[in-house]
């Protein structure tokens, strides 16, 4: 491949990219100095007299570019064939402000995702849409991470879309953008390489209840409940919370679930499958800490572990298990032989 028609791939105008080619040789030539005013010309003139070495090396910029976007098209649901335009759908839900999606990452691994709108019981409205993709896009650079807490402000988990914002975008064209929009980035969560768990306080309704089964797991707290109340406003869940509640309690329990607008309270969350554990405690400050210290219990180890535990486990749901079985090969290679690995071994755990 040429270089203009790797410059023609990457849309970057030349100059910059051999500037920022050079830049990475030199990383490999670090007994040569040069000014930074002399730096573009050397640049170039290194280039034509190094292209046998600058070439392999571009070669290799340009497969990982090409596998970041492929990787980042796995991530997604819809693109532009599906007439899914990003931009604009973002711009019109940036005209519905309030609240916003705060992330925090601690030094444990653990992420704390939280909904922040608590005077509409967090709500989403159009720009905590866009601010939760972005916060998703943070979550899938965090290359430390381990896990991830979803919860709300206020003691309570989410009651849905903001209806100020719905009644707004009640035209059919902006309901299915907004819902291409919403499953594209839950479907980015649910595939995180961490192990996400919704912390569920109060009331989850409606968009509330779809974000819960994007998580790998559900906590509730006393008094707190689940409801898919879609009916009552006419509707069907959009956001892939009833495709996601198949998978989780059945197609028998999840079909009472919606047509029932039923109420799932810890308890039946349990007898259901549904949620893991009924926490101790409501106050929010108390219920967090519950949840980081149950989470604790599969995010222990090694961060390139935990990572590969949960892609092979998503990838065991989502794919057919030929394509299935070819990927947990590959992601076992990127561990075997690895320091966690070859730690373990000196310390033979598994004859203690």
């Amino acid at each position: 491949m040429t270089l203009q028609n790797c410059l023609a791939f990457l849309h970057i105008p030349s100059y910059r990219t051999v500037w920022l080619l050079c830049k990475l040789l030199l990383h490999f030539n670090e007994d040569y100095t040069c000014t930074n005013e002399s730096f573009l010309q050397f640049s170039l003139e290194w280039y034509s007299q190094r292209q046998e070495m600058a070439l392999p090396l571009w070669k290799n910029l340009l497969q990982t570019t090409k596998e970041r976007i492929l990787q980042q098209r796995r991530l997604s649901l819809y693109n532009g064939a599906h007439g899914y335009e990003e931009e604009l759908i973002k711009k019109k839900l940036q005209q519905f402000a309030g609240g916003s999606i705060n992330l925090s990452k601690e030094d444990n691994g653990i992420g704390i995702l939280t909904l922040n709108n608590p005077k509409l019981m967090n709500a989403f409205t159009g720009t905590m849409m866009v601010e939760l993709q972005e916060r998703i896009t943070e979550l899938e650079n965090w290359k430390d991470g381990k896990g991830l807490i979803v919860y709300g402000a206020g003691n309570t988990f989410c009651s849905g879309s903001d209806l100020n914002a719905v009644k707004e975008i009640s035209n059919s064209q902006d309901g299915m953008n907004m819902c291409m929009f919403m499953q594209n980035t839950l479907t980015r969560l649910m595939r995180l390489p961490l192990i996400s768990v919704a912390l569920v306080q109060g009331k989850a309704f409606g968009g509330g209840a779809e974000l819960t089964t994007a998580c790998d797991f559900r906590l509730m707290t006393p008094g707190s409940e689940i409801r898919f109340v879609h009916k009552h406003m006419g509707l069907v869940p959009g956001w892939g919370g009833a495709a996601r509640l198949v998978r989780i309690v059945g197609s028998g329990a999840a079909l009472q679930l919606l047509s029932g607008t039923a109420r799932v309270d810890p308890e039946k969350a349990l007898r259901l499958g549904f949620s893991e554990r009924t926490l101790s405690s409501s106050d929010e400050t108390r219920a967090l800490e519950e949840a980081r210290a149950w989470l604790s219990q599969y995010t222990e180890g090694p961060v390139s572990v935990i990572r590969a535990m949960k892609k092979v486990v998503t990838a065991g749901r989502e794919l057919p298990l030929e394509d299935a079985l070819r990927t947990e090969k590959d992601i076992f290679g990127t561990v075997w032989g690895g320091p966690a690995n070859l730690q373990a071994l000196v310390r033979r755990p598994k004859h203690k």
